[in-house]
């Protein structure tokens, strides 16, 4: 059987993580394509990858690129996404999925018109071994009735106004920043988890630097610690660095949320606890090895991961 290969676009943070995962499951690497030529080829030869793409175009025209992974900023992804699969490629999208919500139901309906191809936005944590464990105890309704839901996540990768990168401005990433970033990760999860979906939402969002100092040079996510740039500029920001959530989802069941890239001491820092009936399950992603499920009127449980 042949497998597909895939087209990696996008030379930043998320172009090495796709480039090992992929490497990591024995996936063929068509190409990779970044930013610019000069870009394209400096990974390509750090990665070891032998075709650097010289434009989308070409991309999509390979015919040995079965999948395009778009680890590209928010604003590139719904044209991307749309023209990959228009061209027959399955898709893996970066998330947000695009830079609001009229692209996002744009790009649904598109992929709709494709039923045999594969398109996805890359929400990876709700297959950590222990949400799974978590899934499935719901399911046989160990847990009992469901309460509430409640958690966060939390980094300070961002707690700085001399902290930039792309992701802060509203033409690069949309106007949600936090809630949009790492939001929709734990919104996700827990839809994965308990089956719920959001039905309406009431926010309070927080800027905490309005303003942020860009360098004259170029940071990658998560790269601005340690580094020093003499020039800067300041550039106005809107976007938000907090953002505190009350939930409703549907069928009446409640929950909260809140998001912070601004929390030091917290560099990737899921947690939730869905409290039912019967027990409630808590669990946090800087410990992803362990999950409690509290007990009234016994020990609670802490389970951990087979190390095997």
């Amino acid at each position: 059987m042949n497998s597909i290969k895939v087209a990696v676009v996008g030379t930043g943070f998320m172009g090495w993580v796709h480039i090992e995962a992929l490497r990591r499951l024995g996936i063929g690497i068509s190409g990779v394509l970044g930013s610019s030529p000069e870009k394209t080829k400096a990974f390509a030869l750090k990665t070891g990858i032998t075709k650097a793409y010289a434009s989308y175009e070409e991309v999509l025209a390979d015919p040995d690129a079965g999948s395009v992974h778009l680890g590209v900023p928010n604003k590139f992804h719904f044209l991307m996404a749309k023209q990959a699969l228009e061209a027959g490629k399955h898709v893996l999208c970066e998330k947000p999925l695009a830079m609001n919500t009229a692209e996002s139901a744009a790009l649904v309906a598109i992929a709709a018109k494709y039923p045999n191809l594969a398109a996805g936005v890359n929400y990876n944590i709700r297959y950590y071994p222990l949400c799974i464990e978590a899934k499935d105890r719901i399911r046989k309704k160990e847990l009992g009735d469901i309460f509430h839901i409640t958690g966060s996540y939390s980094q300070d990768w961002l707690l700085h106004d001399t902290d930039y990168n792309w992701r802060v401005l509203d033409s690069e990433g949309g106007e949600l920043r936090a809630v949009s970033d790492i939001g929709t990760h734990w919104l996700d999860l827990i839809y994965f988890i308990t089956g719920l979906e959001v039905e309406s939402v009431c926010a309070d969002l927080q800027t905490v630097h309005p303003v942020r100092k860009r360098p004259k040079g170029e940071v990658a996510t998560f790269q601005g610690k340690g580094q020093t740039f003499v020039d800067t500029e300041n550039i106005p920001i809107t976007t938000d660095d907090y953002g505190s959530i009350l939930l409703r989802f549907k069928g009446g069941k409640k929950g909260l949320l809140w998001v912070s890239q601004v929390s030091a001491g917290h560099k990737n820092c899921l947690r939730f606890e869905i409290a039912g009936s019967k027990q409630a399950v808590n669990w946090n992603s800087e410990k992803p090895n362990e999950i409690m499920f509290g007990n009234r009127d016994r020990a609670n449980e802490i389970l951990l991961r087979d190390p095997s």
